[in-house]
């Protein structure tokens, strides 16, 4: 067979571009997602720059005909899908969380649909799309880029690492992203497919700021070790690097 093929959302730049570079290195042929197409050009460029193969697409996830673009793309070049980083998202503002986009009394409805349009929906959408190709695939790995914001068990918990982090719409979202992962994996269970979610950490990024502690480097580290899973590793699960994170 040939190489791997993988699709990720969101990845001209940050952690989606990091995932891109790093899944080279492992050998992975990668389709990289980007709405604006100047920067997924020049991201393109960086990409085979590195000597692997690559491909762009213009990609915008909440844009129903994009995904449609997007199966026609990997059926007829390659007839399956073997990895789908559901990379992109969006925050609902900036840190620290000061303001009514943050807040569960004040939060606007225009906000919370926005937010959870692009990180829930469309990704449901994109992935229910591509799900006949990674059903093609002999290793389906499907991982949804989540946060530690979307732990409930964290959220509640006085002294957690988030406890006083609390971002409503953002982290609403990322929960009912993990949601999408268990109730998938579940139906998925017996496949080849694996579906996980990721927590790339708090990093270096336009989102994450330069406070963040950790480089871009090593934020795509926990989402190529699941779009790479060998045959026996976990499916329906909440990871950061090689640890589980709680619900």
């Amino acid at each position: 067979m040939s190489k791997k093929i993988a699709f990720i959302t969101g990845a001209n730049r940050g952690i989606g571009f990091q995932t891109a570079l790093d899944l080279h290195k492992a050998g992975v042929s990668v389709v990289i997602g980007s709405r604006d197409q100047k920067q997924g050009e020049q991201a393109l460029r960086k990409l085979r720059e590195a000597g692997e193969e690559a491909d762009m697409l213009v990609f915008d996830v909440t844009n129903p005909s994009h995904h449609k673009a997007a199966y026609d793309y990997f059926h007829s070049r390659h007839g399956r899908l073997d990895i789908l980083v559901n990379n992109a998202g969006i925050a609902a503002g900036g840190f620290p969380p000061v303001g009514p986009e943050h807040s569960t009394a004040d939060v606007p409805a225009e906000t919370l649909r926005r937010v959870f349009d692009t990180n829930f929906f469309a990704q449901v959408a994109l992935t229910q799309t591509l799900l006949p190709l990674l059903k093609k695939s002999p290793a389906g790995r499907i991982v949804n880029l989540s946060s530690i914001l979307a732990s409930l068990k964290f959220h509640a918990e006085p002294g957690s690492p988030i406890y006083d982090a609390k971002s409503f719409a953002y982290d609403a979202s990322k929960t009912a992203l993990n949601a999408f992962t268990i109730h998938l994996a579940y139906e998925l269970r017996g496949t080849n497919i694996k579906v996980n979610s990721a927590h790339p950490g708090w990093v270096k990024t336009d989102m994450g700021g330069d406070q963040a502690p950790m480089e871009l480097a090593d934020g795509s580290k926990t989402s190529v070790a699941l779009a790479t899973l060998p045959v026996d590793g976990p499916s329906g699960g909440f990871f950061h690097l090689d640890q589980p994170l709680p619900w």
